[in-house]
């Protein structure tokens, strides 16, 4: 009897040889367990964060500001 663990590295190994780059890349995705509410916590962040935090934020990440 396979283990769980076994079995999910076959399908892996399936899926990957089956699926295109892509189609693999959102097949992780789907079923890739979500942790939190990502768009809460954005919206969050957006109605309590100043202009200046923001551009503060986007500046370390070192984004392109347009203006």
């Amino acid at each position: 009897m396979s283990t769980e663990a076994e079995v999910l590295r076959k399908v892996l190994k399936i899926t990957e040889r089956e699926l295109t780059l892509e189609e693999y890349a959102r097949f992780l995705a789907a079923i890739t367990p979500k942790v939190g509410n990502s768009v809460k916590e954005l919206r969050e962040y957006r109605d309590t964060a100043t202009y200046e935090e923001i551009l503060l934020r986007l500046k370390k990440r070192r984004a392109k500001i347009v203006s």
